[in-house]
Order: structure tokens, then sequence, then C-alpha cells
């Protein structure tokens, strides 16, 4: 069975900058049938809470960064309420295509030390 993704954000100048990087071609961010079934697997509380709000947290993090292991671009949002950071993680995939991968709440202390440490980038709105 084929599936067609869903594009839920796009990668754009402004966090291009921030990450000191320029992204070739399309930069248009897909979330395909595989990777929620990836989130749900992994995290599915975290996916079940928050989900819904990928395109938010794509559109309007309140960190980035760029994960040295495998090279994804990391989007985080607080979300006040529950005062939980929540990230996903988007990777590049053989096509060339950008997919967001990951979903999970964060714990505190790293994303505390991440800011310190500058692995965490501040995006101002």
């Amino acid at each position: 069975m084929i599936y067609i993704a869903d594009v839920v954000g796009i990668i754009s100048d402004k966090i291009q900058r921030l990450l000191g990087c320029t992204i070739p071609g399309d930069e248009k961010i897909y979330l395909g049938q595989s990777n929620i079934a990836h989130m749900k697997a992994r995290h599915w509380e975290d996916y079940q809470k928050y989900g819904s709000c990928i395109p938010e947290i794509i559109r309007l993090p309140d960190y980035i960064g760029r994960n040295p292991a495998d090279d994804s671009i990391e989007y985080v949002k607080e979300f006040k309420i529950d005062s939980e950071y929540v990230k996903v993680a988007v990777r590049v995939a053989s096509s060339g295509k950008y997919y967001a991968r990951s979903l999970y709440v964060l714990n505190h202390n790293r994303v505390h030390n991440f800011i310190k440490k500058g692995t965490l980038k501040r995006v101002e709105p």
C-alpha cells in the first residue's frame, strides 16, 4: 500500500540561518503514515497528547538544534500549561525529502543543559 505524506511545515530561511546551513532543494517537511506509526510505537502517550501540534511545533519552535549523530533538525516547543518541552526531529530521507520522524517530551534537565551548551538555540519570534 502506498501512502501519500502530508506537508506539515517548511524549513524556513530563519531556521537555516540559525543553524548556519543551507537546505538544498525542497524545504518542505512531510509526515507519512510510517512516520506516525514510528512515533506511536516509540512514544504513544506523547503522540496522543502532541501529535496534532506537529505543524505548530515546526512553524513556531521556541528552540532549534542540529543533532550531530544523525544530522536531524530538532524543533523544540515549550508547552507552558503542562510545563513540557516537546521535540520534533526532522530527518532527510534517501529521496532528499525531509520527514518529521520523531516526537517526544524531553527531560527538563537535558533541555536546560542543551540550551546552556548552545546545542539548542532560542528562536526569537
